[in-house]
């Protein structure tokens, strides 16, 4: 099995000196490749003088997450594509369980390892955590992290389990399925992506899975700042992209319209918060979605099944049923 590690950067040369020599170190069953958003810094001259093993790939704008991938990839052949960001440390034999899934699991399309906090690596790291799912109205959860609450790893996830969401922080994805898929949309840039690719694979019944052998740390918010108001942004306007494109039809309006309205509670609650950038940044990416609302819907595809989501609200059981832990919410 042709695995290609590909790791997207745009002016991340001191995270490549940093984690690049473990992936290559423990990457011995894959082909690693650097694909560079344009970078300005000195990221492409580092890394043919330091590491002439990686190939590179130069992107000749930066695309962001998404569509930086997608013309990346095309330029990449493999069986399996590995996709993680450039702030992932990996650990010995991480690429073995992943590769054991695939072989023995043909229907198996896309794979999530245990994804911990490098800065506390004994807890889970928000990105991805043990495994994604998103309730009735999109908003995504995982098992150990629900918003603001991560899990210590206790070993309570050491399970191989299906899941709905994979983390774009280090996702596994068989190259076929990929170019079925037709990649990332490029209008999300970044944010969400991945969970919008996920949701249109489980629509196509692919499945989706979480591999606890398989561990990396993930730094989290070195490209773009946890708390910034343009990931706010894009987390606020994609998910409604995201639920355009794929909800069931007999759902559709109603769910939107449900969700426009928990928005604004969220830019009420920000606003409690002093956080008033936060709360403009909701308005503009709800008027951002109003412009691309035609366009996405275009995107639908002719199946979407009913049974996408996990539970029906995760905002009520987090702060209405005190259901911070995943374990305790079914």
């Amino acid at each position: 099995m042709n695995i290609a590690v590909v790791i997207l950067n745009w002016n991340g040369v001191q995270l490549l000196e940093q984690f690049l020599p473990s992936i290559i170190a423990y990457s011995q069953e894959a082909t690693v490749y650097v694909a560079d958003n344009a970078s300005t810094d000195a990221s492409v001259a580092f890394v043919k003088a330091n590491f002439p093993s990686v190939k590179i790939v130069i992107n000749n704008d930066n695309y962001g997450f998404a569509k930086g991938y997608n013309e990346a990839l095309k330029y990449i052949d493999a069986d399996v594509y590995a996709l993680i960001n450039s702030d992932i440390e990996v650990t010995e034999n991480w690429l073995l369980p992943i590769i054991e899934t695939f072989r023995t699991e043909p229907d198996t399309a896309i794979i999530q390892p245990k994804i911990l906090d490098f800065k506390n690596k004994e807890y889970f790291e928000y990105a991805g955590a043990a495994g994604g799912f998103i309730d009735r109205y999109g908003y995504p959860f995982c098992r150990g992290r629900i918003f603001e609450t991560i899990e210590k790893d206790n070993g309570q996830y050491d399970d191989d389990t299906e899941i709905f969401w994979a983390s774009g922080a280090c996702f596994f994805i068989r190259s076929e399925v990929y170019n079925q898929l037709k990649g990332f949309d490029g209008d999300f840039f970044a944010h969400q992506e991945e969970i919008d690719l996920c949701w249109r694979a489980f629509n196509k019944n692919h499945i989706i899975k979480y591999c606890h052998a398989s561990k990396v740390y993930h730094v989290g918010g070195a490209t773009l700042n946890e708390g910034s108001p343009r990931k706010t942004f894009l987390n606020f306007r994609n998910s409604l992209l995201m639920l355009t494109k794929n909800l069931p039809a007999s759902s559709l309006l109603l769910v939107l319209f449900a969700r426009l309205c928990l928005d604004g509670i969220a830019g009420v609650r920000f606003l409690t918060q002093g956080k008033f950038r936060h709360c403009v940044v909701i308005i503009k990416a709800h008027f951002s979605f109003y412009a691309l609302f035609l366009k996405n819907y275009r995107k639908r595809e002719s199946k979407q099944y009913r049974n996408y989501y996990k539970l029906k609200s995760i905002v009520y059981c987090y702060y209405l049923r005190s259901g911070k832990v995943f374990e305790k919410l079914f």
